[in-house]
């Protein structure tokens, strides 16, 4: 009761005061700037609104259909062998004790049995593991526990290593693979509720499920990351609905066993890089994620999204402060996300659909279109009126929070604050996106510290710094110069200053 009262008591709120604005803030010359920003947001939300019907379709009446047929197959042809791949790294005792917990006890309730490897660099984590097997399980294992120790030198060595000791097992065809970072929780039903939907698609190379999180830290923390994991279930489902997800996320993705054993994608997973015009072979560092995506995606094999199953992640903000966490977040994110982008992109639409073709274009898209609502209300504001600033905010508030609305068709509430967060997402975002673009080569881990070798001499490394900010620039100021052709604002004469008003001093007397 009392948060329909908060949000009817916002809404109120808003309505009112865009009945108080006065009518000097109509200015006729701002009708362009105005028509260009809903031009562009009306875009954005008919694309945003077709994700959410198609995310519903999946939900409520596709994906139904398909857990029905799956476990009514299951029950007939039984279910593989199921293989845990667990790297850890540097993580604390008791995010490591609860990953593992929820690891031991899926892999007991496996119906075929189940295998699991623990890919990871210190000895104490593998006494920790050891030891937590012998409390939880005294009179022996009912699942076969391998442990990989390899040096840290990284994810996707030490994914490459447990991927050769999974295959050292000769794994059958409805054999699975579940990958699983070392802060992520499984349920202990993970195994009955995704394998069985391999066995009714041979197409299906992989899948990725839910997820929800425990943040450590402030508040504002816990409400990004709730609304992030929000936003991401009914745009996981949109692209469940084609079966080719954009992402096989590392927190926990599960392979078809002859994929993940495959000496070709085990190598792509390994040593992944590509070739850029202008700052040569980038070896990719993070992103391990996409490579296997990318893999996938180009032998034609099908990716899909299990949106039943939920999936905990303990999240550690990297830095105490949100800004700086945030940027160091996303320039992870969206670094492996570009970085990937443009050889997606070449697969072209007939290969790999039309639908996920040009979902993987407005990636590229998206991240100038969201720029453009507050770059115009900035000029609008500077060269027209100032009521242009006043407008764009009405306009931000309003639809951040029919955004924020649509969210409950995923989780059963939401929160108000939502609304500043998703604007922050998309400007704050956007600005990293673009940075980020122009300079691939940046690659960092949140945790760990490994880095990639420098080879490049001194001159090679000042092109690719100053040829970055050189490429940057000029393609923000044709962004702007595009935007003030398009609202005709350069057509604008400078408003003359108002009459100055005399004095008091001054006496003016008939």
């Amino acid at each position: 009761m009392i948060a329909i009262l908060t949000h009817a008591i916002f809404v109120l709120a808003i309505a009112l005061c865009a009945a108080l604005l006065p009518d000097i803030a109509f200015d006729e010359k701002s009708r362009n700037v105005i028509l260009l920003v809903g031009v562009i947001g009306m875009w954005r939300w008919s694309w945003g609104l077709f994700h959410l019907v198609r995310s519903l379709w999946f939900r409520l009446v596709s994906f139904p259909r398909t857990r029905k047929l799956a476990e009514r197959t299951a029950e007939t042809e039984g279910y593989g062998h199921a293989f845990f791949l667990i790297t850890s790294f540097r993580i604390d005792a008791p995010t490591t004790t609860k990953v593992y917990r929820g690891a031991f006890i899926a892999a007991a309730a496996a119906p075929a049995g189940a295998t699991v490897v623990c890919s990871i660099v210190e000895l104490g984590d593998e006494r920790l593991i050891r030891r937590l097997a012998e409390v939880m399980y005294e009179k022996g294992l009912p699942f076969t526990l391998e442990i990989v120790r390899i040096p840290g030198t990284g994810k996707r060595d030490a994914l490459a290593h447990g991927f050769r000791a999974i295959a050292a097992y000769n794994p059958a065809r409805d054999d699975t693979v579940s990958v699983i970072d070392g802060d992520s929780i499984i349920p202990p039903d993970l195994v009955r509720k995704c394998a069985c939907l391999f066995q009714i698609d041979p197409q299906l190379g992989a899948l990725t499920t839910d997820e929800v999180c425990t943040v450590e830290g402030v508040e504002i923390f816990k409400q990004w990351y709730s609304m992030r994991f929000a936003q991401r279930q009914i745009l996981m489902s949109s692209h469940g609905l084609a079966k080719r997800v954009l992402t096989l996320t590392g927190r926990m993705s599960m392979f078809r066993a002859e994929v993940a054993c495959s000496p070709e994608f085990i190598d792509h997973v390994q040593n992944d890089y590509i070739h850029h015009w202008r700052l040569g072979r980038i070896k990719m560092l993070t992103g391990d994620d996409k490579s296997s995506w990318f893999w996938l995606l180009k032998n034609g094999y099908k990716m899909y999204y299990v949106p039943d199953v939920q999936v905990e992640t303990i999240e550690q903000p990297p830095h105490p402060s949100f800004l700086k966490s945030a940027y160091v977040l996303m320039t992870r994110w969206f670094g492996n996300m570009l970085r990937t982008n443009s050889r997606a992109l070449q697969l072209g639409p007939f290969r790999i659909g039309s639908f996920t073709w040009w979902s993987v274009l407005d990636q590229r898209i998206s991240m100038w279109t969201s720029l453009s609502g507050v770059t115009l209300a900035l000029l609008g504001t500077a060269f027209i009126t100032p009521w242009t600033l006043v407008f764009y905010a009405l306009w931000v508030v309003v639809s951040r929070y029919l955004l924020a609305l649509t969210f409950l068709t995923v989780r059963p509430s939401i929160n108000l604050v939502y609304i500043p967060l998703l604007y922050f997402n998309q400007i704050f975002g956007s600005l990293v996106k673009v940075i980020i673009f122009f300079r691939l080569d940046r690659q960092k881990w949140t945790r760990q510290k490994t880095a990639l070798k420098k080879t490049d001499s001194a001159f090679e490394a000042r092109f690719k710094v100053w040829s970055s900010h050189l490429v940057n620039t000029v393609a923000m100021l044709v962004f702007i110069s595009v935007l003030v052709l398009l609202s005709n604002m350069h057509t604008y004469a400078p408003s003359e200053p108002p009459p100055r008003l005399p004095r008091v001093s001054e006496r003016t007397f008939s």
